[in-house]
Protein backbone atom coordinates (compact mmCIF):
# COMPACT_ATOMS: atom_id res chain seq x y z
CA UNK A 1 0.00 0.00 0.00
CA UNK A 2 1.32 3.73 -1.05
CA UNK A 3 0.61 7.39 -0.66
CA UNK A 4 1.59 9.78 -3.60
CA UNK A 5 1.78 13.28 -3.18
CA UNK A 6 0.66 14.63 -6.49
CA UNK A 7 1.64 18.07 -7.92
CA UNK A 8 -1.82 19.61 -6.67
CA UNK A 9 -0.63 18.69 -3.13
CA UNK A 10 -3.31 16.14 -2.89
CA UNK A 11 -2.63 12.43 -2.25
CA UNK A 12 -3.23 9.38 -3.72
CA UNK A 13 -3.24 6.05 -2.50
CA UNK A 14 -2.75 2.72 -3.97
CA UNK A 15 -1.39 -0.83 -3.74
CA UNK A 16 0.77 -2.64 -5.89
CA UNK A 17 3.06 -5.75 -6.16
CA UNK A 18 5.55 -4.22 -7.65
CA UNK A 19 6.21 -0.64 -5.94
CA UNK A 20 9.01 0.95 -8.04
CA UNK A 21 7.07 -0.55 -11.54
CA UNK A 22 4.28 0.93 -10.40
CA UNK A 23 5.49 4.55 -9.32
CA UNK A 24 7.08 4.13 -12.43
CA UNK A 25 3.51 3.83 -14.59
CA UNK A 26 2.18 6.61 -12.54
CA UNK A 27 5.31 9.24 -13.61
CA UNK A 28 4.86 8.04 -16.96
CA UNK A 29 1.25 9.19 -17.13
CA UNK A 30 0.20 5.36 -17.37
CA UNK A 31 -1.16 4.53 -13.73
CA UNK A 32 -4.29 6.20 -12.91
CA UNK A 33 -6.14 9.32 -14.08
CA UNK A 34 -6.20 11.13 -11.11
CA UNK A 35 -2.29 10.64 -11.02
CA UNK A 36 -1.59 11.72 -14.88
CA UNK A 37 -3.60 14.78 -14.50
CA UNK A 38 -1.50 16.23 -11.56
CA UNK A 39 2.27 14.82 -12.52
CA UNK A 40 4.96 14.88 -11.13
CA UNK A 41 4.00 12.44 -8.25
CA UNK A 42 5.84 11.97 -5.21
CA UNK A 43 6.36 8.72 -3.19
CA UNK A 44 5.46 9.71 0.21
CA UNK A 45 4.45 6.69 2.64
CA UNK A 46 4.05 2.78 2.35
CA UNK A 47 3.63 -0.13 3.73
CA UNK A 48 4.76 -3.84 2.76
CA UNK A 49 2.21 -6.66 2.98
CA UNK A 50 2.73 -10.51 2.44
CA UNK A 51 -0.54 -11.01 0.44
CA UNK A 52 -1.56 -8.27 -2.04
CA UNK A 53 -5.37 -8.73 -0.85
CA UNK A 54 -4.11 -7.42 2.66
CA UNK A 55 -2.41 -4.38 1.20
CA UNK A 56 -5.36 -3.74 -0.99
CA UNK A 57 -8.00 -3.74 2.09
CA UNK A 58 -5.57 -1.28 3.69
CA UNK A 59 -5.92 0.54 0.19
CA UNK A 60 -9.24 0.74 0.68
CA UNK A 61 -9.46 1.60 4.46
CA UNK A 62 -6.76 4.34 3.91
CA UNK A 63 -8.93 5.89 1.23
CA UNK A 64 -11.40 6.97 3.31
CA UNK A 65 -8.95 9.15 5.56
CA UNK A 66 -9.13 12.64 5.69
CA UNK A 67 -6.40 14.45 4.38
CA UNK A 68 -5.11 15.32 8.38
CA UNK A 69 -5.42 11.64 9.12
CA UNK A 70 -3.43 10.44 6.37
CA UNK A 71 -1.11 12.80 6.78
CA UNK A 72 -0.62 11.56 10.74
CA UNK A 73 -0.06 8.39 9.29
CA UNK A 74 2.66 9.50 6.75
CA UNK A 75 4.29 11.82 9.22
CA UNK A 76 4.11 9.09 12.09
CA UNK A 77 2.38 11.05 13.98
CA UNK A 78 0.32 7.94 16.34
CA UNK A 79 -1.36 10.46 19.03
CA UNK A 80 -2.84 12.55 16.24
CA UNK A 81 -3.68 9.56 13.87
CA UNK A 82 -5.51 8.26 17.08
CA UNK A 83 -7.21 11.77 17.91
CA UNK A 84 -8.10 11.75 13.95
CA UNK A 85 -10.07 8.37 14.69
CA UNK A 86 -12.37 9.24 16.86
CA UNK A 87 -15.75 10.06 16.32
CA UNK A 88 -16.50 13.79 16.91
CA UNK A 89 -20.08 13.92 15.67
CA UNK A 90 -23.33 15.31 17.54
CA UNK A 91 -24.37 11.44 18.35
CA UNK A 92 -20.83 10.60 19.65
CA UNK A 93 -21.87 13.54 21.98
CA UNK A 94 -25.12 12.27 22.71
CA UNK A 95 -24.73 10.69 25.86
CA UNK A 96 -21.92 12.64 27.28
CA UNK A 97 -23.02 14.21 30.66
CA UNK A 98 -22.81 18.11 30.35
CA UNK A 99 -19.96 19.91 31.41
CA UNK A 100 -20.48 21.63 34.93
CA UNK A 101 -20.12 25.69 34.66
Amino acid sequence: MYILECANGKYYVGSAQDLKARIRQHQDGEGANFTWKNLPVRLVYFEEYDRIDDAYLREKQVQGWSRKKKEALIYGDKSSLHDFSKCKNDTHFKNKPPESE
